[in-house]
């Protein structure tokens, strides 16, 4: 599927370029340069229209981050005299690519991208870039190495420092439980996200500080609750030993909670924080969490400062904030 994925983004690309959307630089090679910052003749026609169409592209709505992150972009592209079109692909990573495509026929000024799934999502990028539409993206990266074999480039990417996230939480599963404690840890995660899997990376390296901590299986969650729940539930019934969860989503979180409620297990879950739910000292001690409406906000003001010439950073990483037992995460702080 992402190889058919894929080679729809090129088809789709190669399109565009004939039917005459393209302004992007061609180096002889295939591929695109970012243009340079302050090169106006560089951007959209539309970015000098009195309210420039911004089109961003969302997974879902059912997870409250995405509500929150869509606020922010609404609320933030109105303030900056933009034109906000938010479209919201079901988590179907077809139905993204589809969205896209009818976006850039409306000739944005730029693209505000949060990826259903890393990999596939390059095709969008490859074909805003043929546009010559700048992509921003948000919480989830684009694969590298996707981008690489499309000849495709963002201009920035804003999110969570997911990495020093995944640190804090097992920092503190070694603060909470002991340096030296028999840890049997299963994962709920995401394979397929960029994010998640450094998530799990930072996680691992630093639980690794405790000889007796051992990572017994990894289940994934798919960013949904029920899936989460569900495998979860496996993952308990499989693992008679296992004392702790790390949930690298707040739907893996909300999920692993729920199942460990469930079975009456002492087992401990820490991870990226459920949405508004309170840490307590017996299931949930603590947790990290995003600020998505803040994200959104802030992609809006580095669109606004590049199309105003202006250099932006390549990468925008975000502290997490810690919630410990007894603390709840407030309206919008999710993971």
């Amino acid at each position: 599927m992402r190889r058919k994925l894929t080679f729809a983004g090129v088809l789709l690309a190669s399109a565009l370029a004939l039917a005459g959307c393209g302004n992007a630089i061609d180096t002889g090679t295939g591929s695109t340069d970012k243009p340079a910052e302050g090169d106006a003749s560089a951007l959209p026609k539309a970015c000098s229209d009195e309210n420039p169409y911004l089109a961003v592209l969302l997974p879902n709505l059912t997870n409250p981050y995405y509500v929150a992150m869509k606020e922010g972009f609404e609320t933030q592209g109105e303030k900056q005299g933009f034109k906000v079109e938010v479209q919201i692909a079901n988590d179907d990573d077809a139905n993204q690519l589809s969205q896209a495509t009818a976006m850039l026929q409306k000739s944005p000024c730029a693209v505000a991208l949060n990826p259903v799934k890393s990999e596939p999502a390059a095709a969008i990028v490859k074909a805003a870039n043929d546009a010559g539409v700048p992509v921003f993206t948000v919480n989830v990266t684009v694969d590298d190495k996707a981008l690489t074999a499309q000849g495709a480039h963002v201009i920035q990417y804003l999110g969570a420092d997911n990495v020093a996230g995944g640190e804090q939480t097992a920092e503190q599963v070694l603060a909470d439980m002991g340096a030296d404690a028999e840890l049997k840890i299963g994962f709920v995660t995401e394979p397929d996200e960029v994010p998640v899997v450094q998530r799990d990376g930072g996680f691992k390296d630093k639980i690794s500080a405790n000889p007796n901590a051992e990572v017994v299986a990894q289940v994934d969650g798919n960013v949904k609750l029920d899936d989460s729940l569900a495998k979860t539930s496996e993952l308990l019934q499989g693992n008679p030993g296992l004392n702790v969860i790390f949930a690298s989503t707040g739907p893996a979180a909300q999920g692993a909670i729920e199942a460990v409620k469930a079975s009456g297990r002492d087992v401990k879950v820490y991870g990226f924080c459920a949405a508004e739910l309170a840490t307590d000292t017996k299931l949930y001690p603590a947790c990290v969490a995003q600020e998505p409406k803040d994200y959104g906000m802030r992609v809006v003001d580095q669109v606004k400062a590049y199309i105003g010439g202006e250099k932006v950073e390549t990468n925008i990483l975000r502290p997490l904030k810690m919630f410990k037992a007894g603390e709840t995460p407030g309206p919008g702080e999710v993971g």
